[in-house]
């Protein structure tokens, strides 16, 4: 494991609370992350993992004592509808302002999760919150970990939020990062590039990310990517039919097929990357899979060139 991919230690109820830039902040339990601002009037939150939970609280008051701004929530920004970055939102009452992408809107409102309420403003492609002398930018790129995730941008810090995209000094969690369209979360990687951050909160891991982080993250799915064309191109899979075909068990043929082709992928990308990202032996594997699988069903790709059956 690299030590890049650590960051500083936790207090002795579980948290680590610090400054990113100005009065923006960021607090983590070395698993979860959230971002707040403090401002003139009250503080913005940017998500409220359940992880973290009160611990929310206790950061927030640690800080505004200290900084002698308000310590109470105003608003909450939901960054997307997943219960692990927001469950804890209730712990700040039916009062605050809760921001989130209208299709956030939706899918909580499917979900009737008390812990996750709905939000009480809701915007489709940007949105620009100004309170109490600071801003954020909020913006949806379009789909891709889920279909309401969003940016939240800081210009006066020059910091980026963005969640389950970057996972600064390690692989992106199994399957890349679970995402329901990997495609455009490739292309959300790209995005975050675009925007002249100097710091990232990414939602996971314990320390903030810097521009290299995103970079190497880019390398790792640039190899990942080169080495799944290459397999489907030249993986065979008539040994498999032949073997499970017999007994009809299609199922088994394209698992153990898809294992090993995955497990091709993976290899030398692992090889590459140990030492510089955390966990590349863990989800490598994994992430090979869905990157075949995306390319399969999004760009069209087949194994061995099959194609359309004459």
């Amino acid at each position: 494991m690299p030590t890049s991919a650590f960051g500083p230690s936790l207090n002795e109820l579980g948290y680590h609370v610090g400054r990113v830039k100005g009065n923006l902040y960021w607090v983590t339990d070395a698993v979860y992350q959230a971002m707040f601002l403090t401002t003139r009037t009250g503080v913005v939150l940017v998500d409220a993992p359940p992880s973290i939970g009160h611990n929310l609280l206790r950061a927030i008051e640690e800080v505004t004592r200290a900084n002698g701004r308000p310590s109470k929530v105003t608003h909450l920004i939901y960054s997307h509808y997943h219960a692990d970055h927001i469950e804890a939102a209730r712990i700040f009452g039916n009062k605050v302002e809760r921001i989130a992408h209208v299709e956030t809107d939706r899918m909580l409102c499917a979900a009737r999760d008390t812990n996750r309420p709905r939000p009480t403003t809701t915007f489709r492609d940007r949105y620009t919150l100004k309170v109490g002398g600071e801003r954020l930018e909020l913006a949806h790129h379009g789909p891709n970990h889920t279909p309401d995730n969003i940016f939240v941008y800081a210009p006066d810090y020059q910091t980026l939020c963005v969640v389950d995209v970057v996972a600064p000094g390690w692989v992106p969690f199994r399957n890349l990062e679970l995402s329901q369209e990997v495609s455009n979360w490739i292309k959300a990687n790209e995005q975050v590039m675009r925007y002249p951050w100097t710091a990232l909160v990414g939602g996971h891991a314990g320390r903030l990310g810097i521009r290299a982080d995103a970079e190497l993250q880019m390398d790792y799915l640039d190899d990942l990517a080169t080495h799944a064309r290459a397999t489907i191109e030249d993986f065979d899979v008539t040994p498999y039919f032949e073997k499970y075909g017999p007994s009809g068990n299609a199922y088994a043929a394209v698992k153990h097929y898809m294992d090993d082709a995955a497990r091709q992928v993976a290899e030398p990308v692992i090889a590459k990357y140990t030492g510089k990202l955390a966990a590349v032996d863990v989800f490598t594997t994994d992430n090979a899979f869905s990157m075949l699988q995306s390319l399969q069903t999004y760009n069209g790709l087949s194994f061995g060139g099959s194609g359309i059956r004459p």
